[in-house]
């Protein structure tokens, strides 16, 4: 286990480790679709501190599932492979057609809703149930709003609630 970086100059991002994991899962993505006869074209990226995978074609949403149920369990999949390949703990993201994009918009703005009504009311507002995922995503617009959030309950039922200015 690499140790914690003892300045921020010690913190940079190792783009060629991720540029390796996103291979990894490119591959193992790649095997997938191949054993389940789907089309599929796969493209990687790093997006910040991680690397990102993405399978585009015209009939995957069987990939995704209902709520993106499927896109998620693939993705632990191809996080355990990127782990057995290259021994490190990956916080790869896949995404499947687009489908985290477009909900990433969407919970974006659930976040800012979720601000206005917090600050109109001044009282805390509790959301549904969301995945790890859909949660960073409230998070991060709650937190560019101003406003502070946290988690609460057990997964699966883990929800986001927002908290008003003090």
């Amino acid at each position: 286990m690499a140790e914690a970086p003892e300045n921020e100059d010690e913190a940079v991002v190792d783009v060629a480790a991720l540029e390796q994991e996103g291979d990894v899962a490119a591959d193992y993505i790649e095997g997938l679709l191949d054993i389940a006869d789907f089309d599929g074209d796969i493209d990687m990226d790093v997006e910040g501190d991680r690397a990102l995978v993405s399978v585009v074609g015209a009939t995957l949403d069987e990939l995704i599932g209902d709520n993106g149920e499927v896109l998620e369990a693939l993705q632990e999949l191809t996080r355990l492979a990127v782990h057995r390949s290259t021994g490190n703990r990956s916080r790869l993201m896949l995404d499947i057609g687009g489908f985290r994009d477009s909900r990433r918009k969407a919970l974006s703005r659930v976040g800012a809703d979720a601000v206005e009504a917090v600050k109109k009311s001044g009282e805390v507002k509790p959301l549904e149930p969301m995945t790890p995922f859909e949660r960073k995503v409230v998070h991060d617009a709650v937190a560019a709003a101003g406003l502070r959030s946290e988690s609460e309950g057990e997964e699966p039922s883990r929800y986001v609630v927002v908290y008003p200015a003090e």
